[in-house]
């Protein structure tokens, strides 16, 4: 497997997490770009977050485009009282040394997939699916191409940004919809399973000691002081999950089913309605992961950070 991908984020320490897991894994997957979008923080934060990771990864051959800068129609809400004021607290990573790619990346994401064999290229999106909604409505030539798209993003229960919402499906409740409205194969990772995706103690304590400046950063990260009231006590790795699940599908279970997206500005905006049980009787739009062998995944996922500088 040498999967071709995207990863579109909004960095983020788990959205950092992600990106560094997908460095370490270069004989799985072939990673084209990283497209970033406002979301965690704004999008020139985000953009520098993103090369400040590809920066701490020694991935300089990896081109990074800076994306959207805002949701399609709301304005943009960002989650730095979770993420701190530069959206990396905890990683202790210097300035970007390097700067992104010329152009846009929606543009970048319409290029890279025409470019692409049918069915040749997946998309990653970490954060707002802002980027992927404009792609395909710009360019739905493009879709016959996405292999599929696995997202983090949505809740089958609770959300974590308002009690209906999960922030990244909450921001830019349109794009989501688009997005789960395009007719490709969706991987959906909510809530209900990133909230079950935490380390241990022991095993937090093992990535700090791995001896390279990536278990260094990921550390500081998942050690550093966040605010209550986010759904657990420990730090949920939301975003890698869905690096994980291309690496090692194994470790997750889930089911296929009808997904819609609330878009009215109410206190229901950004709810995503996951049909479980086939009430609707609606041809299934996302296979919605809902249980993860967490000791397993970060028992995995500290063998491969161990590979990085």
């Amino acid at each position: 497997m040498h999967e071709p991908i995207i990863i579109d984020t909004d960095p983020g320490q788990d959205d950092a997490v992600a990106l560094l897991l997908a460095f370490a894994s270069p004989s799985e997957m072939d990673l084209k770009a990283i497209t970033t979008v406002a979301g965690n923080v704004p999008v020139g934060q985000t953009t520098a977050n993103a090369l400040r990771i590809r920066d701490l990864g020694k991935r300089r051959d990896i081109p990074v485009y800076r994306g959207a800068e805002g949701p399609l129609v709301f304005s943009l809400e960002t989650a730095e009282f979770v993420c701190g004021p530069d959206g990396l607290a905890g990683a202790g990573l210097p300035a970007p040394t390097s700067e992104a790619a010329p152009g846009h990346a929606v543009q970048a994401i319409i290029d890279l997939c025409r470019a692409a064999p049918p069915d040749g290229i997946t998309l990653c999106p970490l954060g707002p699916l802002t980027n992927l909604a404009l792609a395909f409505r710009l360019a739905p030539d493009i879709l016959p191409k996405v292999k599929r798209i696995v997202l983090m993003g949505g809740a089958i229960g609770l959300g974590n940004i308002t009690p209906a919402a999960e922030f990244n499906v909450h921001v830019d409740p349109h794009a989501a919809a688009i997005v789960f409205g395009c007719g490709r194969p969706i991987v959906m990772f909510g809530l209900g399973v990133t909230l079950q995706a935490i380390a241990s103690h022991a095993q937090i304590a093992r990535i700090g000691a791995l001896g390279n400046a990536a278990g260094r950063s990921v550390h500081g990260m998942l050690t550093r002081p966040r605010p209550g009231g986010l759904g657990s006590d420990g730090h949920p790795m939301h975003d890698p999950c869905v690096i994980a699940y291309l690496l090692w599908p194994e470790l997750f279970e889930g089911r296929d089913c009808f997904v819609t997206v609330e878009t009215d500005d109410g206190p229901l905006r950004g709810r995503t309605t996951i049909d479980w049980n086939g009430r609707l009787k609606r041809e299934p739009s996302a296979h919605v992961v809902a249980s993860v062998k967490a000791q397993e995944l970060f028992e995995r996922m500290i063998e491969r950070l161990a590979t990085l500088p």
